[in-house]
């Protein structure tokens, strides 16, 4: 799945990993205001496609769209490259640079670390 995702993409992605199946007017629906033309979401879901993040369905004289990817697959794999290329790949200073630059206190970290160590065990 190495292909990452534009801001607008994402934002669609996200709708469609909510809704699971929607037509492009029902993605319109869910984004913010001010709402996007039809033809501009409509071409995005067609470049998703094209980057297989975004199958597809017939519905009426229409399609419905779905995503192809999890989003806890990309959300890993994009986590794991940002972590890769401004980190060294060091989950700790990742994690340090975290708790420098937004001021994370103990309570939120202990929090962190609780969730690594029961994935672990899992």
């Amino acid at each position: 799945m190495s292909k990452q995702l534009t801001k607008a993409e994402e934002q669609i992605m996200q709708v469609l990993w909510e809704l699971k199946l929607a037509s492009v007017k029902e993605v319109i629906e869910e984004l913010p205001e001010p709402k996007p033309a039809y033809n501009t979401v409509s071409t995005i879901i067609r470049i998703l496609e094209t980057k297989e993040f975004v199958g597809h369905k017939p519905k009426g004289r229409g399609y419905e769209y779905y995503p192809l990817i999890e989003k806890s697959d990309y959300s890993n794999e994009s986590l794991h490259k940002l972590m890769d290329g401004y980190f060294g790949g060091s989950f700790k200073s990742m994690v340090s640079f975290f708790m420098k630059e937004n001021k994370m206190d103990i309570q939120e970290l202990e929090s962190i670390l609780k969730e690594v160590n029961k994935n672990k065990k899992s």
